[in-house]
């Protein structure tokens, strides 16, 4: 490696809104952050699933008589 052209490597730590305290190497000395994998949806398990089936017949529904009108006159021009 040359010298002098490296940014200084620290031992810091992490500090979550929750809580929690990571200890990494950065070139930051101290690292505050909102979420992390303690309080994160995702790697809690307390995910939120999205209903697609829900939003497909909701679109359908909706669209139900454009649908319609789209047929009928295909068959009006044949």
């Amino acid at each position: 490696m040359k010298n002098g052209i490296h940014p200084d490597f620290f031992q810091t730590k992490i500090h979550c809104a929750c809580g929690n305290v990571v200890e990494i190497g950065s070139t930051k000395k101290d690292i505050r952050v909102e979420i992390c994998s303690k309080c994160h949806p995702f790697f809690t398990g307390k995910q939120k699933l999205v209903d697609t089936a829900g939003r497909i017949e909701r679109f359908r529904r909706k669209y139900a008589k454009f649908e319609a009108r789209n047929k009928g006159g295909a068959k009006a021009q044949e």
